[in-house]
């Protein structure tokens, strides 16, 4: 018997989507195409709270896609209420949240435990509801999925979660971010009122993200190489406890404003370094995007980015701004260190795909798949 799964897929509709909103587009796509191949593909069920447009999903006879618009609090009670209906063999979360109740079997991708490490950097009822929904979900679920093998070592130190209960799967970096000529960087720019020589950060501006020490670092390098032509372009829209104090007496930083995915591509290209000293990371897409363009990485010496980045980038101490500065003065005055750099990265991002991630994530269900078939047996 094929196996019947429910996905949440209200993620996938956002107009201009983060990280895990991405993250659950391109893996859900990349899941059917997998699904598409297999010799019995499972039954996936689609679930959204805003109609999705045309074509976002490929068409397939194992995919059925389910509106239940909903206002507030959709995951527990429109989306449980129809699982409740339905009753899938599993239901599959992309991002953090089981619904309170649902029968069967669950799976669930928990990207970061952020709010544990910087916990001022969400309002209280963010992280109460955070901290409740993240415990219950890794408890619940028959398999968690984590970006890294940083968010496994948070999930088994902050709740016990069980080793062999997580599965860590990388996610990808869509091929479209390195293919990017000299007319789309030439573009990018234009769009963004950037200069011909600038680094980049890309990401929300919030604490965590370290803008206030990478804006620091930039000025201690322009003073270093008295370079008033150069910038530092601030790539992302103001998060929470965004403070524009981070940025006074700076000179040629621009802050872009939110990033269309079509212009990433570009705007990475065209750095001379992407500068991504966070202070936490559960996985680094600006790190992975960076490595596939071709650019430079700048990056923390903790939580994810070593695993991610290796020896394909320079990696500093996010609290020292004389180290975070210097290694901007190697990747601007070694060219030699940027072609090395350049290369490495781009043969390390090809471990990073969706095609992989999805691969991974059936093997979960498979393994899921077969303790659902086995409970069935008879004795």
């Amino acid at each position: 018997m094929s196996l019947r799964i429910a996905i949440d897929a209200s993620r996938t509709t956002r107009p201009e989507p983060t990280g895990t909103e991405h993250y659950a587009l391109r893996l859900i796509q990349s899941l059917i195409a997998a699904n598409e191949s297999r010799p019995a593909p499972y039954h996936l069920s689609l679930y959204f709270r805003d109609a999705p447009p045309m074509g976002l999903f490929a068409t397939s006879d194992y995919v059925k896609e389910i509106v239940i618009p909903f206002p507030r609090l959709w995951t527990h009670l429109r989306f449980a209420a129809a699982l409740q209906r339905t009753r899938p063999d599993i239901t599959f979360v992309p991002a953090h949240t089981l619904p309170f109740a649902f029968p069967g079997a669950g799976l669930v991708t928990v990207h970061d435990l952020g709010y544990r490490h910087f916990p001022k950097a969400h309002s209280r009822v963010q992280r109460a509801y955070l901290e409740l929904s993240t415990r219950y979900s890794q408890q619940r679920a028959a398999l968690v999925l984590a970006d890294s093998e940083a968010t496994a070592a948070d999930l088994s130190r902050f709740y016990g979660t069980r080793t062999d209960k997580i599965r860590v799967v990388y996610p990808g970096v869509d091929g479209a971010i390195r293919k990017s000529s000299a007319q789309d960087i030439k573009s990018a720019r234009a769009k963004y009122q950037l200069p011909a020589r600038y680094f980049i950060f890309i990401g929300t501006l919030q604490p965590r993200k370290n803008i206030e020490r990478i804006v620091k670092a930039f000025r201690s390098w322009q003073r270093e190489h008295d370079d008033d032509a150069t910038a530092l372009a601030l790539a992302g829209g103001e998060g929470w406890h965004f403070d524009a104090s981070w940025l006074e007496g700076a000179t040629n930083v621009i802050v872009t404003g939110y990033v269309d995915e079509a212009d990433k591509g570009g705007l990475l290209a065209g750095a001379i370094a992407l500068v991504f000293p966070s202070l936490y990371e559960g996985f680094g897409f600006p790190a992975v995007e960076a490595m596939h363009c071709g650019t430079p990485v700048i990056a923390s010496q903790t939580s994810s980015l070593p695993e991610l980045v290796g020896d394909a980038g320079l990696l500093v101490d996010p609290l020292d701004v004389a180290a975070i500065a210097e290694a901007m003065g190697r990747c601007s005055d070694d060219a030699a260190l940027r072609e090395l750099l350049s290369e490495r990265g781009i043969q390390r991002a090809k471990r990073f795909t969706w095609d992989a991630a999805a691969e991974h994530v059936m093997v979960s269900l498979d393994e899921l798949g077969r303790r659902a078939s086995n409970s069935r047996s008879p004795i």
